[in-house]
């Protein structure tokens, strides 16, 4: 295995944002394939809840996808209200995937990392 380095997690996958209500859904989904046992191990739960209680998160739910390979992240009251009573300009929360790929950390072997990316030496 090559040496591991630290990046944010959008180097390693990319994310789709949903809302139902007040209510996030996140997926998070690995370029390659075998990075995602160092995504299971790292997106958790509380390290994703503390990644939005400035918004007021109250709860984090983890689905794993071991098929697909992927993760939904199920955010609760991170919308402010939701779409009917939220002040922000993203009512949706449809950016919220990337405040979690750009600001999530996760270490992961160099070899998990696309060829091509500014990431990767």
């Amino acid at each position: 295995m090559s040496e591991t380095v630290t990046v944010p997690l959008h180097a390693v996958a990319h994310g789709r944002a949903g809302d139902k209500g007040n209510r996030s859904n996140i997926s998070v989904v690995p370029y390659l394939p075998e990075t995602f046992p160092f995504l299971v191990d790292q997106v958790t739960e509380k390290r994703v809840l503390n990644l939005f209680r400035h918004k007021g998160a109250s709860a984090v739910e983890r689905y794993v996808l071991q098929n697909l390979p992927a993760i939904n992240l199920v955010i609760d009251d991170a919308l402010e209200g939701g779409v009917n009573s939220a002040l922000n300009q993203d009512l949706h929360g449809k950016t919220l995937s990337f405040l979690l790929l750009g600001e999530l950390t996760v270490d992961v072997p160099v070899d998990c990392i696309p060829i091509g990316s500014r990431y990767r030496a």
